[in-house]
């Protein structure tokens, strides 16, 4: 399952991130952000807008806003 299709308010592990499908500065923030493989994180928000964007993380105190082309390149195992 990926990031992007995980139920908001569900908790999961980021398992695998294919870092070949993000430009090396996205990657870069997202690595600085703690959104890499073995994170626990959780769906706090989805955006209202038809394509759902952006998804608010919740990786420990921090609450991150990712695109959903973003998420859509993590893969998650719910906890």
């Amino acid at each position: 399952m990926t990031l992007d299709t995980l139920p908001v308010g569900q908790r999961a592990r980021i398992v695998a991130v294919d870092w070949t499908a993000l430009v090396s500065e996205e990657a870069r923030r997202l690595r600085a952000l703690g959104l890499e493989e073995g994170a626990r994180i959780a769906v706090a928000h989805r955006g209202i807008l038809i394509w759902r964007d952006p998804i608010a993380i919740t990786v420990g105190r921090m609450t991150v806003a990712v695109r959903r082309v973003h998420a859509a390149a993590m893969q998650v195992e719910p906890l």
